[in-house]
């Protein structure tokens, strides 16, 4: 099975949800606010990147929806102090994270991915290495 370059942006989005998550409980405000602006300014060229580039209307809406939580949390990052930065970094993480997950289950539910996985064969294995062949 092949890793989908959509699944990997999946999953790096929501690597960096969790991370800033943690960070943003686990360090000062201002710490936590320069970590925020850090990873947003990379989630944000990534998302916004591979929205552009995709012709995939799914895959445009949820990366762009990733894209603009993330200006969102570098606005945040920036403007306020103290325990509203860590609260809104607090949160922004994860509306990042349950955004990257929501395009998980997205992918995995596409058609393209169900017929990926679903393969049919009109007899089994063992019956069509026995089967003699027809005669010319």
């Amino acid at each position: 099975m092949k890793l989908t370059p959509r699944f990997a942006l999946d999953l790096f989005y929501l690597v960096g949800g969790v991370f800033l998550l943690v960070a943003a409980m686990t360090y000062t405000s201002g710490t936590a606010g320069w970590l925020a602006f850090g990873v947003a300014a990379g989630l944000t060229g990534v998302a916004g990147f591979s929205a552009i580039r995709t012709t995939q209307p799914g895959v445009k809406v949820g990366h762009g929806l990733v894209a603009l939580a993330s200006v969102w949390t570098l606005v945040a990052a920036l403007t306020f102090t103290g325990a509203t930065q860590t609260w809104l970094v607090f949160a922004n993480a994860a509306l990042l994270g349950l955004l990257a997950i929501a395009d998980l289950v997205g992918h995995e539910v596409t058609t393209e991915r169900v017929v990926h996985e679903l393969v049919v064969n009109s007899a089994p294995r063992d019956q069509q290495a026995t089967k003699p062949l027809a005669a010319a």
